[in-house]
């Protein structure tokens, strides 16, 4: 099954998207990790998310860039946890240059395309940026608008879209998918 979850940063989107790639294991489980780390807020978050799944039978998988890659690396009837199309696109976005590509979304979308064709179990992590009222700078706009667009694009991917908001899902897409596979982890989920 596909399932897309979103909603704010440090609302348990990555503990539930964990739960939810467990229980769809048929073989391999795969965690592929987007993010490149910057500072040591990020180097301590990486290290808790490692902490939290070290027994839960992962196998972590760095692709912070060209996630069609996976393909190349996975066996593709391997369950998959691709946390955070956040991530990857500010990695894709913006260079360790400085450099910024406006257009980056594009070769996202596409190398989602062919995981999504390729594999049958994935779940996709993204954050909730839209809600404030605020103007940003271009660079800023230009993220958001991508990050929307490769949302969207997931979305309609995805059998099962997830919101999760304060430690609650909030399920869009797929309530009956969502409903058998949560029989299936309700043991374990909460």
């Amino acid at each position: 099954m596909k399932i897309f979850i979103s909603g704010g940063c440090k609302n348990g989107k990555s503990y539930y998207a964990q739960k939810l790639a467990m229980a769809q294991r048929k073989k391999s489980l795969y965690y592929i990790a987007t993010m490149r780390p910057a500072d040591k807020e990020d180097d301590l978050r990486i290290i808790r998310h490692k902490e939290e799944r070290k027994d839960w039978g992962f196998e972590t998988i760095e692709c912070p860039e060209h996630i069609e890659n996976i393909l190349n690396i996975c066996s593709k009837d391997g369950s998959f946890l691709l946390d955070s199309l956040t991530a990857l696109l500010s990695n894709e976005m913006f260079s360790p240059e400085g450099k910024c590509d406006f257009f980056a979304f594009e070769n996202i979308k596409k190398g989602l395309g062919k995981v999504y064709k390729s594999v049958e179990d994935i779940v996709v992590v993204s954050d909730y940026i839209y809600s404030d009222a605020f103007i940003y700078d271009d660079y800023t706009e230009g993220y958001r608008r991508s990050l929307a667009c490769l949302d969207r694009f997931c979305a309609e991917q995805s059998d099962i879209v997830i919101e999760c908001v304060f430690s609650s899902l909030i399920i869009h897409k797929g309530k009956k998918e969502f409903e058998m596979l949560y029989e299936k982890i309700s043991s374990f989920l909460f």
